[in-house]
């Protein structure tokens, strides 16, 4: 959850009125937010020989990307507070709609395909407005643009430039320009460079850096505005004497890149001359026929059951009370004139996190007041609480595991593809184990396919305490499987070790006859044909399909030569290896480091469903 910090008395000042803590507490909490600190009773640093004003630092929902800056948060409660009506943000008519255009190359496919603009005419900035502007980009670009991987903001001062303007896609050599804030003239392979050590920029490198063009932005006499996702230019840097502000915005993502441009004009467009207008830019992209106007700011309209905002709050409100009170979040509504249990509700474009009615039915909870709310006993249930099976059944196991004198431990699912193939002596054949696309850290490269490296790795951690070792883990892993709607499937699995001076295969040996005996599961004589009989679960009329379990010997190269088995379980006549057990092969305990020998035991609870 974001946390944002707003000058306390300038909020208060654009709120009408001063508020105790607890005031404002409470209307935090009324709207959905969280005042988290106030910093006016602290040591505040002193800034440019001032002591920073006191700030209110305000816990926002994820998803409240218009409450990003002060002036979102200021403009959301003093609609909620009846101050003032939902603004009606428009596209005005371009001043030059020739100039205001720009024209996107296909070579721009190959990096950064998207593009959309906008103008903020006769803008008037403070001190304030203009950190507040920069900040809100800052916010955005690590929020919701992940880092400027999916959407990168370009701001301009847009009397230093000349429309219309290009987005192209070039090699970085033919790129020149001067970097924003810098004096000399250099490449894009010249600033890469550069940049490469820069606390600031350096981290937004890789994004482009190995492409074979990078794209850039140019006005009409081939001045480059920016190389997104980058940097500016230095000639058209926005100041505060800046009045007509040209914004660019690049993305590889369309549904961000709309809702990054909404975000932006809209939180700033109240400064303008004509409050809450934007001039728009045209986008010409003829070789995807993706030629349109951007930003358009049109309010999403949707449709809402009366029946089902009322049930869902306990409420009984008439359709005008209900728009009446939908206001307050900043919607504007009206029964459907089609079905008199509808509302039409058109959503702002500020209102991103708006996907269904649930979201305006939340919404109306918070207009309402969740503490005024009435408050009933459901008279029926939809469904009956009961545990899925599988977590049932390993909730059994983990049980008796636990009464066998074993502790239980919970490593993480994911691993390093070493851990859980070449460690093991295991070979991966490319079919079986889940990766991921873009692993952080060696150490979690893929979902496990087995529960052993996570249980060898827990005893390697803990080689201080005194053996022997006696751990086991009920878990899922994880299968590709093309079959199935996500192409992988999860595996309830129960696994456990031992580690000590002595090998301990008897150890585990017991403890898989325990956990089968325990599931009812006989142990059946591996006699020709299998037709052998448990003393406890005989099968007299038709031995062959006896239900039960049996042991072969096992020679993989995880486990040390004649000292492994697999499990085989008989079930309605079908046959199949459900795990295995026996002494970890010496290479095995020293690519992970352990020093004592090590027997663990492996099986599929699933089958016993």
């Amino acid at each position: 959850m974001p946390t944002i910090s707003v000058d306390k008395y300038k909020l208060y000042e654009a709120l009408g009125r001063k508020f105790t803590n607890e005031e404002f507490e409470d209307l935090c909490f009324d709207y959905g937010i969280e005042l988290d600190e106030d910093t006016e009773d602290q040591e505040r640093p002193i800034v440019d020989g001032k002591q920073e004003p006191p700030q209110l630092k305000i816990e926002i929902g994820a998803n409240r990307y218009d409450m990003l800056c002060f002036e979102g948060i200021a403009l959301n409660l003093k609609i909620f507070l009846g101050q003032i009506k939902p603004p009606n943000f428009r596209v005005v008519e371009p001043k030059s709609a020739t100039e205001q255009v720009i024209t996107v190359m296909p070579d721009t496919t190959r990096v950064r395909p998207y593009v959309a603009g906008a103008v903020l005419r006769n803008i008037k900035f403070t001190q304030d407005r203009y950190d507040s502007f920069i900040a809100l980009q800052d916010k955005l670009h690590q929020n919701l643009a992940r880092n400027r991987t999916l959407v990168s903001m370009g701001t301009h001062d847009l009397d230093t430039i000349n429309g219309p303007f290009t987005y192209e896609a070039l090699p970085p050599k033919d790129i020149k320009f001067k970097p924003l804030n810098q004096t000399k003239e250099m490449n894009a392979e010249e600033l890469m460079a550069y940049y490469e050590n820069d606390k600031h920029l350096g981290r937004f490198l890789h994004i482009i850096r190995h492409a074979p063009v990078y794209p850039v932005i140019y006005d009409a006499n081939r001045v480059v505005c920016s190389l997104p996702p980058i940097i500016n230019g230095e000639h058209s840097k926005i100041t505060l004497n800046t009045k007509n502000v040209f914004i660019e915005i690049t993305a590889t993502d369309l549904t961000k890149l709309q809702i990054v441009t909404d975000m932006l004009v809209t939180m700033f467009s109240g400064y303008v001359d004509e409050p809450y207008t934007v001039e728009p830019v045209k986008i010409i992209s003829e070789h995807n026929n993706m030629t349109r106007v951007t930003p358009s700011l049109r309010p999403r309209v949707t449709q809402a059951e009366i029946s089902y905002l009322n049930s869902c709050t306990g409420l009984s409100e008439s359709p005008e009370s209900l728009c009446k009170l939908l206001t307050k979040m900043a919607y504007v509504s009206k029964p459907s004139d089609k079905n008199p249990d509808l509302l039409e509700v058109a959503i702002p474009p500020t209102r991103a996190d708006v996907l269904h009615q649930c979201d305006i039915m939340e919404d109306l909870a918070v207009c309402y007041g969740f503490n005024k709310l009435p408050r009933t006993a459901p008279t029926r249930s939809a469904t009956i609480g009961a545990p899925l099976k599988i977590n049932k059944l390993a909730d059994i196991v983990r049980l008796e595991a636990a009464m066998a004198g074993w502790s239980e431990v919970m490593p993480l699912i994911l691993c390093s593809h070493d851990e859980n193939f070449a460690w093991l002596n295991r070979k991966d054949d490319g079919k079986t184990a889940v990766r991921l696309a873009n692993p952080k850290t060696q150490e979690y490269q893929i979902v496990r396919t087995s529960l052993l490296p996570g249980l060898l790795k827990t005893i390697r951690e803990n080689k201080g305490h005194a053996v022997p070792f006696k751990i086991f883990e009920t878990s899922d892993v994880t299968f590709k499987d093309e079959s199935a709607e996500r192409k992988a499937r999860n595996e309830r699995h129960f696994a456990a070790a031992w580690c000590g001076k002595s090998s301990g295969f008897e150890v585990v040996h017991g403890l898989l006859d325990r956990v089968l005996a325990m599931l009812r599961t006989a142990f059946l004589t591996h006699d020709e044909g299998l037709t052998g009989k448990a003393v406890d679960y005989e099968v007299k009329e038709n031995p062959s399909k006896a239900y039960g379990y049996w042991i072969k010997e096992l020679n993989e190269e995880t486990f040390f030569p004649g000292h492994a088995a697999s499990v085989h379980l008989r079930l309605g006549g079908k046959e199949r290896r459900i795990g295995e057990f026996g002494i970890i092969h010496p290479a095995v305990l020293d690519k992970f480091d352990l020093r004592y020998p090590v027997s663990t035991l492996e099986i599929n609870l699933e089958v016993f469903l």
